[in-house]
């Protein structure tokens, strides 16, 4: 398993940006899949983007063109840009960790870490 911390979440108005980050901790820093999910109030969690070992980068429909997700291999660190928020983009934000292909189901990932909140408002 991989330890995961969350960093970065608040409140921002629509039309905003935050900044979210999110470390991990393993002994195998090799083929390494991280993605980003949420779960807004009453809903279902939801993919929002995975960065794969090898830099392929895929995101939701949701959040295409405005958020950006990035990994440094080397810090072992996923980061999420969130331009252009929307008031239902407010979700808690979870970073998780797989080793091998990513995926967009949340039960294929076994390292989750502990969720930040977004809140944003009109």
């Amino acid at each position: 398993q991989v330890h995961l911390v969350e960093s970065g979440g608040g409140s921002v108005q629509a039309g905003g940006s935050l900044r979210l980050s999110c470390a991990a901790s393993t002994h195998r820093t090799s083929d390494l899949c991280m993605t980003w999910f949420r779960q807004g109030p009453n809903k279902e969690r939801e993919w929002v983007a995975f960065v794969e070992s090898d830099g392929n980068t895929r995101y939701s429909a949701l959040v295409s063109g405005r958020f950006t997700a990035s990994k440094d291999n080397t810090a072992l660190r996923l980061s999420l840009q969130m331009n252009k928020l929307k008031i239902e983009d407010t979700a808690v934000y979870y970073c998780a960790a797989r080793y091998g292909y990513c995926f967009w189901n949340p039960n294929q990932y076994d390292s989750w870490g502990q969720g930040t909140q977004v809140t944003v408002s009109s």
